[in-house]
């Protein structure tokens, strides 16, 4: 299993991050600190495929964890921050980062991400799900329901997609609010219902899979 190193001091972001990394079949190991994140490099970096990276962290900052990491190693970095300016973006491409990434983001953009730096370092991980009928394919973005192409948008895509890596789980229209459109995001859950219908008609007999949790919101559960 691919192992990622996520530091981030804000324990809501990095619960949020890693609960997706999970999702995606990755395997995470966390750090609050960038010095706790010196010290997990230090011991097991030898195993770790990539590190995600919050910039402004006690003790040691991101800064520093990357150009820690740097001295020894080509390990992949990601970093994530509150500072968007160019001039930042330049600093961090020129200590050494991957890939740049602005607060707040959409997870589902943290994980097309992190797929393509491991896919530009040759570390892949298998992205098709197959469903009783219903293939998803996430490297390749594509949807096929016994076999026809089925077009998606980007949101309703990654709905679909956190609907099945939640399979057999009821989940709330705020939960998934929050997950699929975006940490900060204070929409009206009726925006759920609104993607729900249109997947589920677009998704044909296969729609069939969402079904509805009365008085809470919806689950993926796929027919025996």
């Amino acid at each position: 299993m691919i192992k990622i190193l996520l530091a981030d001091d804000e324990e809501r972001m990095r619960r949020l991050v890693s609960d997706f990394l999970k999702r995606q079949g990755y395997s995470v190991v966390e750090a609050e600190n960038g010095q706790q994140a010196i010290e997990i490099f230090n011991t097991a970096g030898d195993t770790l495929a990539l590190v995600i990276l919050d910039v402004m962290m006690p003790v040691v900052d991101g800064w520093e964890t990357l150009r820690h990491i740097r001295r020894h190693s080509k390990l992949p970095v990601i970093m994530l921050t509150a500072k968007s300016t160019e001039a930042d973006e330049l600093f961090g491409f020129g200590l050494g980062a991957d890939e740049y990434i602005t607060k707040p983001f959409s997870p589902m953009i943290l994980i097309a991400r992190v797929q393509a730096v491991l896919k530009r370092y040759n570390v892949t991980v298998n992205e098709k799900k197959t469903y009783n009928g219903l293939e998803i394919d996430q490297t390749a973005h594509t949807v096929f329901a016994d076999g026809e192409e089925i077009e998606l948008t980007p949101k309703e895509f990654e709905l679909l997609v956190y609907l099945c890596d939640n399979v057999g789980i009821a989940l709330s229209r705020d939960k998934i609010l929050n997950s699929v459109w975006d940490y900060e995001y204070f929409g009206d859950a009726r925006t759920v219902d609104t993607h729900i219908k249109k997947l589920r008609l677009k998704l044909g007999k296969k729609g069939d899979y969402i079904q509805t949790i009365r008085g809470l919101g919806y689950k993926f559960e796929v027919e025996k």
